[in-house]
């Protein structure tokens, strides 16, 4: 990674509330741009096609993984995600800021390939209240709400493994925390360090005045 680009890792189980977030989050913050993965998976209502995901073929997915085009890929409950190489490069290169929405799994092998990457683990207040927002979208089958219950049991207990916790009991104050974790971050030294150099360079030179 570049001193100045920032990637923002941002992972939950299903239903902890994530895509509300985040679009509450990208409308508070214009320079932050969203990382668009690519999905075998079907557009739910009101998404879109390069806005939301990449929505694609198995054999297409497949393709690119096998192609080495995706810094990380994971498969849940039967359908592959995955974030290509693409829409993580400027902010390698510049000051660009990407917040990416990825899994336990992909964020676990993206960090190792790019230990600078900040990283946050969105949990619900509790189990009941995430087991009442999933049966909330009615989208689901009562066999994939059990599944998407079973494997968020098991990805809480990876929240150690992240830098940050934010608890999603009420978007506006999960907004709020990722915006100071955002603004924490921009103060990094290492992403400051050429503007400190200028700032530093406009003093006189203290061993010169030593010497006088």
């Amino acid at each position: 990674m570049s001193a100045t680009g920032l990637l923002l890792v941002l992972t939950a189980p299903s239903g902890t509330g994530k895509s509300s977030l985040l679009r509450a989050l990208l409308a508070k913050e214009p320079g932050l741009r969203f990382s668009v993965s690519h999905t075998t998976r079907s557009p739910r209502s009101g998404e879109t096609d390069g806005v939301d995901y990449h929505f694609v073929s198995r054999e297409e997915f497949e393709r690119t993984r096998d192609e080495g085009g995706f810094v990380e890929w994971a498969e849940v409950h039967g359908r592959m995600y995955g974030t290509s190489h693409a829409e993580i490069r400027s902010a390698l290169t510049g000051p660009d800021e990407v917040l990416l929405d990825i899994d336990v799994q992909g964020a676990r092998q993206l960090v190792a390939r790019y230990p600078g990457a900040v990283t946050v683990f969105l949990l619900p207040p509790d189990f009941a209240t995430l087991e009442a927002r999933l049966r909330g979208r009615g989208t689901e089958t009562e066999e994939n709400v059990r599944t998407r219950l079973r494997t968020a049991s098991r990805e809480v207990h990876q929240f150690i493994a992240f830098q940050y916790i934010v608890v999603n009991d009420s978007i506006e104050r999960a907004a709020g925390e990722l915006r100071a974790i955002l603004r924490a971050e921009r103060a990094r030294t290492a992403r400051r360090l050429s503007r400190a150099e200028r700032i530093v360079a406009s003093f006189p030179d203290p061993s010169a005045a030593e010497g006088a």
